[in-house]
């Protein structure tokens, strides 16, 4: 039998997503996205950094970015110690 997928439910664990979007934005919106770190890259790109304790709470911050209407580039799910958190605009 397959082992069945275990939903994360301990407050302390979580998932971090880097959030890639066409555009830069500024610090002030991470007051209307929540707990998160924006980081401006290179080429006009914004990583959002979040962490999610569920796919309901990822698709949240991915609605906020469609509400926008920037340009989605991607979506990865990194460990904690591989996001780049340098050239952070909080």
């Amino acid at each position: 039998m397959s082992e069945a997928y275990k939903p994360v439910d301990d407050q302390n664990e979580f998932e971090l997503y880097e959030i890639r979007i066409k555009g830069h934005l500024d610090a002030r919106w991470s007051d209307w996205f929540g707990d998160l770190v924006i980081t401006l890259e290179k080429g006009g790109i914004t990583c959002l950094t979040v962490r999610v304790i569920d796919q309901a709470a990822l698709y949240g911050y991915l609605r906020k970015v469609r509400d926008l209407g920037m340009l989605l580039l991607s979506v990865i799910c990194v460990k904690p110690d591989q996001a780049d958190t340098s050239d952070v605009n909080r």
